[in-house]
């Protein structure tokens, strides 16, 4: 993507000045941000997608008595009638499940991977919504149908509303307000309150119009998770490492470093925490984080790492190096595939691999666009179509053959 091209997605701004003026700063309102918008799942598509078991889905319904929230999956009998005012269907990971949706994800790819998260559909009846809440990440709202009002403002008061199963503020104070109608879109940033409810609309045919809105979110890791994370998989790398290298060498592993202490005296407080363990602890997390390319191979991991529920399908044809070697057959990683790479590593679904050179270039030139043509491949290193044979068998990506 060429981030010095303006964009009608980003109100005739180029990427690089939407980042510079907009992201995690203030909201961007864009009117007719997708000309003749139209949504890619109609209502009764959308509603299987959230009566199957591996999809992600929650039914909000708004009433005189309060809120109500029921996980998926959603049947049709699960669902109120659309003659029912106030409800909300959620679908998460439409992008997984759906080309179309992963598709428009990528329209959002001058922001990086590692942050992009998923694609969300919410269809509403009028008055549906989720109540006035905040999100700890960006998010851009894609009205695809009908019409949705928008009330955001920077709240103060981050106290929530008790006893309701969702996230709603106590005291929200709206500073503006938008109606969005299909095509229109909002980017919010970070802990920007806000509250959508849908009206009853009518589409370019003159006939009453569905209220859909698709949430474009991203990935916004905690401190505190991110940190426990890094630190198991850096301690599963050290162990891996030691097995790794008393094989190469025909010897026993060492053995682990266990924590001793022959000085230790008798003690009259015995729920005291010995200092000595405090010591052997915070050297153990010191020597964790020793090796910078350790905790960069970790990060990327984590990063690349699917969302729970993932997987992938057996590919229907076995692979072909030959043809893949000859500039015979093109690469096209598969929707649910999460590729990354750094200065060292290439990761793909949580694994990492080494990559220097041509062949390194390669994998990060299919992690940018998300394929390989043909001709991509003649100069490969034996290596590096082994690797991408193996992840076709994993289901990661697919072997097609060039269009003539």
């Amino acid at each position: 993507m060429d981030v010095t091209q303006p964009l009608s997605l980003l109100a005739g701004l180029t990427p690089a000045q939407f980042m510079r003026r907009h992201w995690q700063k203030k909201p961007l309102l864009v009117r007719q941000a997708v000309a003749g918008m139209q949504p890619f799942l109609s209502r009764t598509a959308l509603f299987k997608l959230a009566a199957q078991e591996h999809v992600e889905s929650r039914l909000i319904v708004r009433q005189e008595k309060g809120w109500s929230l029921k996980k998926g999956p959603l049947g049709p009998k699960t669902l109120p009638p659309l003659s029912q005012a106030g409800w909300t269907l959620l679908v998460q990971g439409v992008d997984l499940h759906e080309p179309a949706g992963h598709a428009l994800l990528q329209q959002f790819r001058f922001v990086p991977d590692a942050r992009l998260d998923d694609l969300m559909i919410s269809f509403a009846t009028a008055g549906g919504g989720v109540g006035p809440h905040f999100d700890s990440y960006d998010v851009f709202l894609l009205q695809a149908s009908g019409r949705r009002r928008w009330k955001i403002g920077r709240q103060k008061d981050f106290a929530l509303q008790e006893g309701v199963p969702l996230k709603i503020l106590q005291n929200f104070e709206a500073e503006e307000e938008f109606v969005l109608d299909a095509g229109d879109m909002l980017y919010l940033p970070p802990g920007y309150a806000h509250d959508g409810v849908a009206e009853a609309g009518v589409g370019p045919d003159g006939k009453p119009a569905d209220c859909m809105t698709y949430s474009i979110g991203f990935r916004c890791p905690a401190q505190a998770e991110l940190t426990a994370d890094l630190l198991h998989r850096l301690a599963e790398m050290k162990e891996d490492a030691a097995e790794a290298q008393a094989q190469e060498s025909g010897l026993l592993a060492a053995p682990k470093h266990m924590y001793r202490d022959p000085a230790q005296a008798a003690t009259d407080t015995p729920a005291a925490m010995p200092e000595g363990l405090a010591a052997f602890a915070r050297q153990a997390v010191l020597e964790a984080l020793k090796d910078p390319l350790a905790l960069a191979c970790a990060l990327g991991e984590c990063m690349s790492e699917p969302k729970p529920g993932v997987w992938f399908d057996e590919p229907g044809q076995a692979w072909d190096f030959d043809a893949a070697k000859a500039g015979q057959t093109r690469l096209v990683l598969d929707a649910r595939t999460r590729m990354l790479y750094d200065s060292d590593h290439v990761f793909i679904n949580g694994e990492s691999y080494r990559a220097k050179g041509a062949d390194a270039r390669l994998m990060q030139r299919l992690a940018n666009q998300r394929h390989l043509q043909a001709h991509d491949l003649r100069k490969a290193g034996k290596s590096a179509i082994d690797l991408l044979g193996d992840w076709h068998e994993a289901g990661w990506l697919a072997q097609e053959r060039p269009a003539l």
